[in-house]
């Protein structure tokens, strides 16, 4: 059964296991770091959260929508197999989002330390996002959207999550002080950086296109 669920999938026990972590890891720095800490986020969900601050428009609609968007994307490009580990990811993402949620913070809280909690979250989630996307996978738009620029311009996925997160993070200037906003970019640097040692192979169509790092 479980060797019918792989092949499906398109996964080895090893990328099961990959993407099982890397779900995990992520959900637990969220919940014990960045949360805690209130480092901006970039990407999707710093987005919707610059349109709340500017259009008031709820980010629970519109990061949702987004986050569609960019995974329908992501399909067009990387095939069913993309949108199966990406359901598969998104889904453990969120079941583990909410075990953690329900633990609370085990952590020492670092909202004082904003230098040691923007390099640790960085390092939480540059790991557990590589070992999504290592197996072809995203947990969400933000993963899926670096996956299609790096493809696209065959830019390296570190440059390519860091050009979308940093151009997130300077428009939300206009509502977050400066001198807060550093460690979100300081975090950002080091998860970009480490999500490019893994080595991105998603099975697709478009498999002879070398995503390699």
């Amino acid at each position: 059964m479980l060797n019918q669920k792989l092949t499906w999938f398109k996964l080895t026990r090893a990328g099961l296991i990959s993407i099982i972590l890397g779900s995990m890891i992520e959900a637990f720095t969220v919940v014990n770091i960045h949360i805690p800490s209130q480092i901006t986020e970039g990407g999707i969900l710093g987005l919707a959260l610059l349109s709340y601050k500017t259009f008031g428009i709820n980010p629970s609609i519109l990061s949702p929508i987004m986050d569609v968007i960019c995974i329908i994307i992501g399909i067009n490009i990387f095939g069913k197999a993309f949108l199966r580990k990406t359901l598969l990811a998104s889904i453990l993402f969120a079941v583990f989002y909410k075990i953690f949620s329900l633990m609370g913070p085990i952590l020492p809280n670092l909202y004082s330390y904003p230098l040691l909690a923007a390099i640790v979250g960085g390092i939480g989630i540059g790991l557990g996002c590589g070992l999504v996307v290592s197996q072809g996978g995203a947990t969400g738009g933000d993963d899926a959207l670096a996956l299609v620029v790096s493809n696209k311009t065959k830019m390296n996925i570190s440059y390519a999550y860091l050009l979308m997160d940093v151009i997130v993070l300077v428009m939300s200037l206009t509502y977050i002080p400066f001198t807060r906003l550093i460690y979100s970019l300081i975090t950002t640097t080091v998860s970009s950086v480490l999500v490019g040692q893994f080595e991105i192979n998603p099975s697709s169509p478009v498999e002879k296109t070398n995503l390699s790092i």
